[in-house]
């Protein structure tokens, strides 16, 4: 955690741009629960995430909105049971899967300060998903040990997966220094399917909604000017998830013929907490969440981090 806190300070010293708005942003996410130092290499163990995204001209926003955005992605996700080497299929608490995909959204960015996200994500579960080369490359390269089990890997099948969010505020402080949000997502898809609601608390040194690096909206210029030409900011997120379908547990929703699967938990409960750095040009956030169990077996709990990092561009 402190060389986290110690990346933060040195952007903060480094970012000498001037304050004025861009209109592209581009960047990375990337999420393992090896940032948190546990020693634990199981379940959802690593993610990566590619973003571009642009401000849309605002002679096309509507009088009750303060910016649009589209955004293009791509990213691949993996899973294991509680380790990565396990050979046998009865050991296996939770199946091996990954999930390879291509997306775009679309967001709007209201003056009452809601946000409206709505995206689409192709792709593939299974073999296909190249998550056993990814997995078995990343810890040759590392000198971790030699994934073994991947063989009973979720077999390949097509993704199409949709998905809403919305936000909205609930109320911000006086002094403009804390603030509660109101958030809520639907996914439908053959991969996700599920629901649920959250909190986001926010404290430091904010801005609205539709100009706030947490959603992605620092890039564009909004009718009304940014409360700060930077943010930085502690963030708390409780969220309940309502399952439906996980093809990474369950397998196929069609034709399940995966040599191991396992239901799902119906009621997932996380905790997310961050901290997020945002001046005109960059972002950098860092995150860890806190899981309750997902799989129907002797699985546990689970949590890992996440960090992202934006760079923007394109004067407007």
């Amino acid at each position: 955690m402190k060389s986290i806190l110690t990346f933060f300070l040195i952007l903060f010293v480094i970012d000498v741009a001037k304050a004025q708005n861009f209109k592209n942003e581009f960047g990375f996410k990337t999420e393992n629960d090896a940032y948190l130092a546990t020693l634990n290499d199981r379940y959802y163990t690593n993610g990566l995430f590619i973003y571009y995204r642009s401000a849309i001209n605002p002679e096309k926003v509507g009088e009750n909105i303060e910016k649009k955005t589209f955004e293009i992605s791509a990213g691949q996700k993996m899973y294991t049971p509680y380790w990565g080497q396990v050979a046998k299929k009865e050991d296996q608490d939770r199946p091996f899967a990954g999930y390879l995909y291509a997306g775009a959204a679309y967001s709007v960015f209201y003056k009452k300060e809601s946000v409206l996200k709505t995206s689409i994500e192709i792709g593939t579960v299974g073999p296909n998903s190249l998550a056993e080369d990814a997995q078995k490359f990343l810890h040759k390269t590392v000198g971790f040990y030699t994934p073994a089990g991947w063989e009973y890997q979720i077999k390949n099948e097509l993704a199409v997966n949709l998905s809403g969010n919305y936000s909205k505020l609930i109320h911000r402080s006086s002094d403009n220094a804390v603030d509660f949000s109101g958030q809520a997502y639907a996914n439908l898809g053959t991969t996700f399917s599920g629901l649920g609601t959250s909190v986001l608390f926010r404290a430091g040194k904010l801005n609205q909604l539709f100009n706030s690096a947490y959603h992605n909206a620092v890039i564009g210029n909004a009718k009304t000017k940014s409360l700060n030409n930077s943010e930085f900011f502690f963030y708390a997120k409780p969220q309940i998830n309502v399952v439906a379908y996980d093809a990474t547990i369950q397998g196929s929703l069609f034709n399940n013929d995966s040599p191991v699967t396992f239901g799902v938990k119906p009621i997932v409960f996380e905790q997310q907490f961050g901290i997020n750095y945002s001046s005109k040009r960059f972002t950098a956030d860092f995150n860890i969440i806190f899981k309750t169990k997902e799989v129907k077996s002797v699985a546990k709990a689970q949590n890992y981090g996440g960090l992202s990092l934006y760079y923007r561009f394109g004067k407007i």
